[in-house]
């Protein structure tokens, strides 16, 4: 099938899309030593801080995830997006724990659906066997935004204030939006990523509970819990445990995301020419993706027997960034298997469970942070946590993940349910 025109137009505003969203992400880790002092934060109060961006996350991202089945995913993305800018504002001025905590969680609501609907609607422009490259480009959005962003707003923090870093994206933001207004498009690809027989739907059980959605889920749990540890923990890390100055950290911060993007990019063109040759989706995106994530937890194991700054920030920086292959890989092999009309639901509610490890990750790294005999160990504990969740999920991708069966059963399924009539047509 060929690409729609002007569906790189809209690859590159989804692109643009997450880079605000990751930025908005990551300023409250950039920010955190200022953050802290200036409310008079514990570790502990902080984690909760890092946490509390989660609490909205999970259920917003399902609810707008079944509204996606039915609504155009382009003025979806324009509203939640306008939350995201609206929601910086109110940290321009002087603010309570309580503010802050209230507009991270509004961001949060806002931001919980942005990665499976963009997904849902990347997915209206490009076929099955074209998909993982703009999944991997609306990936790379969110390590660029953090690359891009990071320096930027660092400048900002050190030479003006934090306060002005959360202003900053929401000028950003609204810009976006006036973009999205004007260039954004809802896809012509309707046609459903299987062959039809009988209902165009199945049980949403059958498609929760495929080993290969379970998989996927356990996996990219592994690998939110080191995202949403670096994003709020790694700037900290670098400041209160290795002794960099707030300046110096605002360019470290980006080298996982810069590991990220070499491992994205270079999984999603792997993964598609081995598609297009042939080779099961198994190997070409499920191996693809929890092999390199393994690789990675026993890298950040390592990080307590090194004794050096310089070897600590290498094993957390390539052993963070091969994660990011997963969330290439795990999106399109469900998408293999869930009927069109359920896709945008599915895959929210996929990204709704495996995002569960934000609420949890920040909350349980500050708890151990702030109960450890030294701000070292503290933070050391909580990334060895990180690697064990990095291995385990990898290791449940591997025996799980076999999207052709799924796919397989659930056409069967679909087929002795369907009328002989509605058979003996498809």
């Amino acid at each position: 099938m060929q690409t729609p025109k002007g569906a790189w137009t809209v690859a590159g505003m989804l692109f643009l899309y997450m880079l605000v969203n990751f930025a908005d992400k990551a300023v409250v880790g950039l920010a955190a030593v200022p953050i802290m002092r200036e409310l008079g934060l514990s570790p502990r109060e902080y984690g909760l801080l890092g946490s509390s961006f989660f609490l909205l996350f999970s259920i917003s991202g399902i609810l707008v995830g079944f509204a996606a089945n039915s609504y155009s995913t382009r003025r979806i993305i324009l509203l939640i997006a306008m939350v995201w800018a609206l929601a910086q504002f109110p940290m321009i001025g002087t603010v309570s724990f309580a503010t802050l905590l209230i507009c991270r969680i509004v961001l949060g609501a806002g931001e919980g659906p942005a990665g499976s609907v963009g997904l849902h609607a990347i997915y209206k422009w490009f076929p099955d066997e074209k998909r993982t490259i703009p999944t991997a480009i609306l990936s790379q959005g969110a390590a660029v935004g953090v690359v891009v962003a990071l320096p930027l707003l660092n400048m900002i923090i050190v030479h003006a204030s934090w306060h002005w870093a959360f202003g900053t994206l929401g000028i950003v933001g609204l810009c976006w939006v006036v973009g999205w207004w004007l260039l954004g498009r809802e896809g012509p690809i309707v046609d459903p990523p299987m062959p039809e027989a009988g209902s165009s739907r199945v049980g949403y059980s059958r498609i929760l509970l495929a080993p290969t959605f379970i998989g996927s889920v356990v996996a990219c749990f592994g690998a939110y819990w080191a995202l949403s540890l670096g994003l709020t923990w790694f700037t900290p890390f670098v400041i209160k445990a290795l002794g960099f100055s707030q300046a110096s950290a605002g360019f470290i911060s980006t080298l996982p995301w810069l590991m990220g993007a070499c491992t994205v990019m270079l999984a999603g063109w792997t993964s598609q020419i081995l598609v297009a040759r042939g080779v099961s989706s198994r190997i070409a995106r499920g191996v693809l993706g929890c092999v390199p994530m393994i690789v990675g937890g026993l890298l950040v194991l390592a990080v307590p027997h090194v004794s050096d700054a310089a070897g600590k920030l290498a094993l957390l920086v390539v052993g963070g960034g091969l994660t990011g292959p997963i969330y290439v890989v795990c999106a399109p092999m469900i998408a293999e298997f869930t009927p069109i009309a359920q896709r945008g639901a599915v895959i929210a509610i996929f990204g709704a469970i495996y995002t569960l490890a934000g609420i949890i990750a920040p909350y349980v790294s500050g708890s151990l942070i702030q109960g450890a005999t030294t701000v070292l160990d503290g933070y050391q504990n909580g990334y060895m946590v990180s690697g064990s969740a990095q291995i385990i999920g990898g290791i449940a991708g591997l025996l799980l993940m076999w999207p052709a069966r799924d796919r397989e059963r659930i056409l069967r399924h679909r087929i002795a349910a369907a009328p002989v009539g509605a058979v003996r047509g498809a």
